[in-house]
């Protein structure tokens, strides 16, 4: 367990420093306060946790056991005449602990936080209003909102300003899309607002016509702005209940619930990784404890760790990849869930095999 620890924080921390620096798109193009982005990059974590825990206990197990076998504990408990049966038996054990966690962690932790997290995105306001003023680019940052600027200046101001609002966005009173054109433009001392200068506003009006009106100076409001990160939750956002209730057809009015194909595939697919994935960590475990078969006298006993972790690793990888098929049909998922039901008492028995002739007792 103290392995486990240490490699699944270490790999965490790892992982969660270089997702963060990716999320840094949130205040540079997004404009959201660094507040949320730090707070939405913390609430990733249990994803990360998830996705880390099956590996972490491999590695784990697999290094527990060459300790063991480093400080001669192993013989000393052979020689005392303890089957290696028994150890097997407490690493097991102690997976379906692990697989539990996950199980927790896949299906009621991590889909809360995220769900969570998307909420914080959808409330938060545009805080850096800078970001919607790049030179050179048409940003769309927000929803129904383009901006290009064409120069700024050292001190602040902007040249050649080219703003299309598609609809109350920032002029509240016009029905239709607005196009300002101005010469120059800066923000207040707050950011609340931008002065226009020297230029025109063109209204498309309901009837087709376009209103065309010049000023000398004017003042648009900035505050209040939303960006438009996708506000509504992914299929992994979506709690665990509401997916159930969406594959028996009890609750198909809600978010993510459409009866199309592939949504129901993506809908089966996820629900599977929740409760599918984690009866995989058992088997991990029982390949790894095939390193207890090794003896110091045999030749390939230094090729046997990393045999058998690359078996444990594929593993793990085969069933990421293949749950995203458990969604096409009944009999994908009912295979996805069977292959290590099966194979955990094979493996098992060839464990009990392979020990029945070291018995010391």
């Amino acid at each position: 367990m103290r392995y486990f620890a240490v490699v699944l924080f270490a790999l965490v921390a790892i992982i969660w420093t270089v997702q963060a620096v990716n999320f840094l798109d949130l205040v540079t193009d997004d404009g959201h306060a660094f507040k949320i982005y730090l707070l939405y990059s913390l609430l990733t974590i249990p994803k990360i946790f998830t996705k880390l825990i099956p590996f972490s206990f491999l590695i784990a197990s697999i290094l527990t056991i060459l300790k063991l076998e480093k400080d001669n504990e192993l013989i000393i408990l052979w020689t005392a005449g303890l089957n290696k049966i028994h150890i097997v038996n407490l690493i097991f054990r102690i997976s379906l602990i692990i697989m539990f966690l996950q199980h927790v962690m896949a299906s009621i932790i991590n889909p809360e936080t995220l769900n969570f997290s998307r909420t914080i995105l959808k409330n938060s306001e545009l805080q850096f209003v800078t970001t919607l003023l790049k030179e050179k680019q048409f940003n769309d940052a927000v929803k129904g909102l383009t901006i290009f600027v064409d120069k700024k200046n050292n001190d602040g101001t902007y040249e050649n300003i080219l703003i299309r609002d598609e609809g109350k966005v920032l002029t509240q009173v016009s029905t239709g899309t607005s196009t300002i054109f101005a010469k120059f433009a800066y923000l207040t001392k707050d950011e609340k607002n931008l002065i226009l200068l020297d230029g025109s506003i063109q209204k498309l009006e309901p009837g087709g016509s376009v209103n065309i009106v010049d000023f000398e100076k004017t003042s648009i409001p900035l505050s209040g702005l939303s960006t438009k990160t996708i506000s509504e939750p992914k299929i992994q956002e979506t709690s665990t209940i509401q997916i159930i209730q969406c594959m028996l057809n009890k609750n198909k009015y809600t978010h993510n619930c459409s009866q199309q194909t592939k949504n129901l595939r993506d809908t089966k697919a996820e629900i599977n990784r929740r409760f599918g994935m984690p009866i995989f960590i058992p088997l991990v475990a029982l390949i790894s404890c095939f390193l207890l078969t090794s003896r110091r006298d045999k030749k390939n006993v230094g090729f046997d760790k990393y045999k058998y972790f690359f078996i444990g690793f594929v593993i793990i990888v085969s069933s990421e990849i293949t749950v995203r098929y458990t969604g096409i049909s009944w009999n994908h998922t009912a295979a996805y869930y069977l292959i290590p039901i099966v194979l955990l008492p094979l493996v098992y028995l060839s464990l009990i095999k392979k020990f029945k002739y070291e018995n010391l007792n």
